[in-house]
């Protein structure tokens, strides 16, 4: 989308200062990562955005969206504005409004959005013209960018849809006008901001609910909520999963997982039925491809295309990441994020792990889940004994639910270790490692326990 500094002043209904013929081909948040020619956008968030304009216009940029006058280079210019944030999103509606012919298709749920988005990409790359939220872009600053980046020929925009609030997924629709939804689930990420479990039903709800009578929202049939979903919309409702019928949505059967985690299985539905491999790991990612394909299947993909799609798919940084050293062991790395559903994926995926020794699960913190967190980390301790794990090293203060619950339902040959931190977690985990063990790593984001895997990894080296 190319605007001038005094397009975007129009739109947002900003002030311009500088040249107003100043002309921008991109927009970002990020100085570090903006192409020449980008317009930047000063947030505020845990740093000033506005700290780093200097920065930005060093490298590159022509514009900046302020909300408090910055020193502009020659030729450069800023758009004055009393909140930078409103202004992306205003940019972003705009530029929906422009991209008339693409359908857009909104993805929410609790866990499995980013997957299940790169799926539908994949999907359809072979026969559309696509464009995907980058990474987890997700949010009020995600969301426009991935509709500012999109290309003016495009047809079929994914946009990945996160929450923190209540009404948040309502003003993200507002934005990108969805006409198609796709809940993965509902479960309890970010019970505690979101107000428990009805609370988190309700926001993701407002995906559906935005989306217009002649729209399709996409559910999980095997979810408990999905009926609830289901009547808070006008849209056609298409259901995929293992209870899915295959005469009105995709049921998916026979789900095998190979010695690397990565799931094959059938999906059926009236437009054909088909096998699918995936390179992505855990047998979730089925659940997560069914709800894909069956969106593609709406929007005019063939099985065939799908299929191969699908094996074109390889997961992001700290996302079930399987390495084998030449120590013999296996580091899974899946520490990106948590939540009670992702994490007893994860344990449910690292059991199926055959490896020659033992399994070992570092874990930390699942975060916000205010009221729920006790009960939440207590179900994963029981989790782990469930998924045949032979030592739990748990990181950080606080976590004695999941411990206790660990040592309950396990055996005596479940070893419990509670360490405080995560180098803490590293030297126990270094000590007690022998040849053929494997190790899972998980927590919140913000926990920062990938240290542990990397520095396991750099100990040993990969194969």
């Amino acid at each position: 989308m190319r605007l001038t500094a005094a397009d975007i002043a129009r739109i947002v209904g900003g002030a311009h200062r500088g040249d107003a013929g100043a002309e921008v081909s991109s927009f970002s948040i990020d100085s570090r990562t903006l192409q020449p020619g980008a317009c930047f956008v000063a947030l505020t968030d845990t740093r000033d955005g506005h700290d780093f304009v200097a920065d930005a216009f060093g490298r590159g940029a022509t514009v900046a969206l302020v909300a408090r006058p910055v020193s502009v280079p020659p030729g450069g210019a800023e758009v004055l504005v009393a909140d930078p944030l409103r202004a992306l999103g205003l940019l972003g509606a705009a530029r929906r409004e422009q991209l008339v012919g693409a359908t857009v298709v909104g993805v929410t749920g609790s866990a499995g959005k980013t997957a299940t988005k790169d799926l539908l990409a994949a999907a359809l790359t072979s026969s559309r013209r696509v464009h995907a939220s980058p990474l987890s872009f997700n949010n009020e600053a995600g969301l426009p960018l991935t509709l500012l980046s999109a290309a003016d020929d495009v047809d079929v925009i994914v946009a990945e849809m996160g929450a923190r609030f209540a009404g948040n997924i309502t003003e993200l629709c507002e934005i990108a006008r969805p006409q198609v939804g796709i809940v993965t689930q509902i479960g309890l990420a970010h019970a505690g901001p979101l107000g428990g479990p009805a609370g988190i039903a309700a926001v993701k709800g407002e995906l559906v609910e935005a989306l217009p009578a002649d729209g399709v929202a996409v559910l999980n049939a095997d979810d408990p909520a999905t009926p609830g979903l289901a009547a808070r919309t006008g849209a056609r409702v298409v259901t995929a999963g293992r209870s899915a019928s295959p005469d009105t949505g995709v049921r998916l059967t026979g789900v095998t997982l190979d010695d690397e985690l990565r799931p094959s299985f059938r999906l059926e539905s009236s437009r054909g039925s088909f096998e699918v491999q995936l390179e992505l790991r855990g047998e979730h990612q089925a659940d997560n491809a069914a709800l894909a394909a069956a969106a593609a299947l709406e929007l005019g993909a063939a099985p065939v295309e799908i299929a191969d799609g699908f094996a074109s798919v390889s997961g992001a940084s700290w996302r079930m990441q399987v390495t084998r050293t030449t120590d013999e062991l296996v580091i899974v790395n899946d520490a990106y994020n948590a939540n009670p559903t992702a994490m007893t994926a994860a344990l449910r995926a690292f059991g199926a792990l055959q490896v020659p020794g033992r399994r070992i699960a570092v874990l930390g913190e699942m975060l916000d889940l205010g009221s729920e967190a006790a009960t939440a980390h207590s179900d994963v301790g029981r989790q782990v004994a469930a998924s045949g794990v032979h030592i739990l090293v748990v990181v950080g203060r606080g976590l004695a639910p999941m411990a206790n619950a660990a040592r309950d339902a396990g055996d005596e040959t479940l070893v419990v270790v509670e360490v405080d931190h995560v180098d803490a977690a590293h030297v126990e985990v270094a000590a007690l490692l022998q040849p053929g063990d494997a190790v899972l790593v998980k927590a919140s984001r913000a926990v920062g326990l990938e240290r542990v895997a990397e520095l396991l990894l750099t100990a040993g080296a990969s194969s």
